[in-house]
């Protein structure tokens, strides 16, 4: 079958085939610690349970854009419209000659045999979605499940909230063992001020649990202004960086699902970097040192 089965939703938009060359020269061993990959559907079939049909954006997009940014490596995480079938990610996994590794989307009734399965392959970690226009249901029991059983194996859990739900998610996030990463700052709401109840409950959070990384990435998407550098995002990036250096990451999160107004330019999100860590020591941290703790501990 050489055409996709799947046809994208008719306000989806396309990632950016010709982005620009970064002027900011990423540090030695730099990882993408955010990224997708989409089908291409007619191989790897997107989830009937989805509530998006994207664009394909298979591995080989992703590998070319990897280099041209300057990038070593990525952490490829599984994408909502594919549900918990991971063969996509597998398939880019064990496709990256050791340039990637991945975090997973499982079900409770996942087999310890699949679970060793995708650790083989480079998964670190497994994904929980709680933003409530992407699930059916919010996953507390599955989760709590799942975590004893990938804690043998090293794995830490990811998870993916908005920021006017975390008080009522603050106390069982703050239960949870081992290491957890937030996707995209909790998704601060950047009309309300960094110093604003909301986005301080998201800092006591790291600061009150010190097993908890965050992802400040995905600025395109919490803006309000837009490009070209998302200003009304920085400052909160920035304070998420300085206070908590050893436990940032940044990512493109490439191909950029669900963008509605524009579609970013990836070396320019790549130039933002030194807007929000100013100094090559925090470079350092959010762009190697913290991703290869949590992705590459042996190396």
């Amino acid at each position: 079958m050489s055409e996709s089965i799947f046809q994208m939703d008719d306000d989806w938009l396309v990632f950016n085939t010709s982005p620009s060359l970064p002027v900011f020269k990423l540090p030695p061993g730099a990882v993408d610690a955010h990224c997708h990959i989409f089908g291409p559907g007619n191989v790897f079939p997107y989830a009937t349970e989805r509530k998006y049909t994207p664009c394909d954006a298979p591995k080989e997009k992703l590998w070319e854009l990897r280099d041209y940014l300057g990038f070593e490596r990525n952490v490829i995480v599984q994408a909502t419209c594919h549900g918990t079938d991971n063969r996509a990610l597998l398939d880019g996994l064990t496709n990256s000659a050791g340039r990637a590794r991945g975090v997973a989307s499982v079900q409770k009734t996942v087999t310890d045999e699949t679970l060793q399965i995708l650790h083989d392959a480079g998964v670190r970690g497994v994904r929980f979605n709680f933003v409530k226009r992407l699930v059916d249901t919010l996953p507390h029991d599955t989760l709590a499940e799942i975590v004893e059983r990938i804690f043998p194996l090293g794995w830490h859990t990811v998870i993916y909230f908005e920021s006017q739900d975390l008080a009522q998610l603050y106390d069982f996030f703050s239960s949870l063992p081992g290491n957890v990463v937030v996707d995209h700052m909790g998704r601060p709401d950047v009309n309300l001020p960094v110093s604003g109840a909301e986005f301080e409950r998201f800092m006591k959070l790291l600061a009150d649990n010190e097993n908890f990384y965050t992802k400040v990435s995905c600025l395109e998407r919490l803006s309000n202004i837009g490009p070209p550098e998302y200003s009304d995002v920085l400052p909160f990036a920035k304070t998420v960086i300085e206070a908590f250096p050893d436990r940032v990451l940044w990512g493109t999160d490439w191909p950029h699902p669900n963008m509605k107004t524009h579609m970013p330019d990836d070396g320019n999100l790549v130039n933002i970097i030194p807007l929000i860590a100013p100094t090559s020591t925090l470079q350092q941290k959010l762009l190697v040192d913290n991703p290869m703790k949590l992705y590459w501990p042996e190396v």
